[in-house]
């Protein structure tokens, strides 16, 4: 009977690779070992598949991917061209698990039915595949192989996915082994290569340590702003290697982590046991409270601007004004900004810097209804998404001019860069903002201005209702 014979999180620095790294392998040596186990393990286990789940394949915002071209690839863009290899696809099983997503309401696509061109996605293996395999292959070379790149769904649904692939595995009698390809916070030393955030090593102490204990509730529970800080690229791929051990017991033993050139690695395995309920609709029933939750503890502001989309986008109508507004709603103007998230991904965001309206509360219905309908970088919102947007608005005060960037502080002031009739804004207290350096870069692309060009810069500060 197929089923899930074990599961393993690898991380994909090909300076871990000789061939890549040479001498600076050494300072990977913790992670180069456990590497080693992992394929020992594996070679042991004889899987008839791999499924390895990768960041940095065709990665899209709505849809997991299925490679289904060549499964070829090389270490050539790190200086190894030497280093390579090709697998044989498990055609069938990429099949089964398309039908299986399909049936739980799960966006998932072959590559080949993608123009990947389009999105400068070469139709080879990354080295977020290519990376693991290495270390695997010195061991067996007898198993098929299907990569897949996570999308950029909520947890919950990678987590459900990975329940499909081991039903998939089930129904078509396979034995399977799972890898997680990711690596861990990115910004753990100044010298790190997305820049240092002291919460980087925050977020992997702890979710070393919800790995080890295969705490998935817990895992659910990490703050999004800490995930955010931490810069990390292998989440989404440990929420489907777990959801695919959903049905067990899970043993989980962390072989090694290390962080020597700024980047969490973190090796490890685990186990599948004895059955067990699914945990599945458990995580979607706390993602339905917390929502639930926060929606009861909304004020005026954000409960404005919530009902207000809520109604013209199944209704197709601007609701009135409530009653009970408060009285600075209605006597006051201000630039207002209004933000949608669902599952914790920005969803829309458009906003004024200064008043176009009577007074705030018109400012806010119609930067909700523009937030939801008309931010160019998403689709409008569709009536199912409704029940799952979380709101804030931001009421500006009226931006001043500032000499230097000195007078700037990214969780005190928003920021505004001007240049002839360019211009680009950055609300303060950001997640993932954290220095001033950084607002201001995000404010000069969001405006198409060089850092060079001789622009002004303005500072003002938000009241904000969550």
């Amino acid at each position: 009977m197929g089923k899930i014979l074990g599961a393993f999180l690898m991380p994909h620095p090909a300076i871990m690779v000789k061939e890549v790294g040479g001498p600076e392998v050494e300072k990977v040596k913790a992670s180069v070992s456990s590497a080693e186990k992992v394929g020992e393990k594996i070679s042991q286990l004889k899987p008839d598949t791999i499924v390895i789940i990768s960041p940095h394949g065709p990665v899209f915002q709505d849809a997991i991917c299925l490679y289904d071209y060549d499964l070829k690839g090389s270490l050539a863009a790190f200086g190894a061209p030497e280093v390579k290899g090709q697998f044989n696809r498990d055609t069938e099983l990429a099949d089964e698990i398309l039908k299986k997503a399909h049936e739980r309401g799960i966006t998932a696509v072959k590559s080949s039915s993608i123009n990947l061109g389009r999105y400068g996605i070469k139709r080879e293996l990354d080295h977020g595949v290519m990376v693991p395999m290495y270390f695997v292959t010195k061991y067996t070379t007898d198993f098929s192989l299907l990569p897949i790149a996570f999308g950029m769904l909520s947890y919950e649904d990678l987590y459900a996915f990975g329940t499909v692939i081991a039903k998939a595995a089930e129904n078509l009698d396979r034995k399977i082994v799972v890898i997680a390809s990711g690596d861990l916070s990115h910004r753990l030393t100044i010298d790190a290569p997305a820049g240092y955030n002291p919460k980087g090593r925050e977020f992997d102490e702890s979710l070393v340590k919800i790995l080890q204990d295969f705490d998935i509730e817990a895992l659910q529970n990490m703050e999004h702003s800490l995930i955010e800080a931490a810069g990390e690229c292998g989440l989404r791929s440990i929420w489907i290697m777990a959801g695919s051990l959903d049905e067990y017991q899970v043993k989980a033993n962390v072989y090694s982590y290390e962080g020597p050139f700024g980047v969490g690695y973190c090796i490890a395995e685990f186990v599948p046991g004895k059955k067990r309920d699914s945990l599945l609709q458990r995580l979607y029933d706390n993602r339905k409270r917390k929502i639930q939750e926060r929606r009861s503890k909304e004020d005026p502001y954000v409960k404005l601007a919530r009902r207000t989309l809520e109604s013209y986008i199944r209704e197709n109508k601007i609701p009135p004004l409530p009653d009970d507004l408060p009285k600075e709603m209605l006597n006051k103007k201000a630039g207002v900004f209004v933000s949608i998230k669902k599952h914790g991904e920005l969803r829309g965001c458009i906003g004024t810097y200064m008043p176009t309206r009577d007074n705030i509360a018109e400012e806010i219905v119609q930067n909700a209804i523009s937030a939801g309908t008309e931010d160019p970088r998403f689709d409008r919102v569709r009536p199912e998404e409704l029940e799952e947007l979380t709101y804030s608005v931001d009421v500006l005060t009226e931006p001043e001019p500032v000499s230097s960037p000195g007078q700037l502080d990214p969780k005190k002031y928003g920021v505004i860069v001007r240049k002839g009739y360019r211009s680009g804004l950055l609300l303060p207290d950001l997640e993932g903002v954290d220095t001033v350096e950084e607002q201001i870069n995000i404010a000069l692309r969001k405006a198409g201005i060089s850092p060079w060009e001789d622009y002004r810069l303005e500072r003002f500060q938000v009241e904000r209702h969550f």
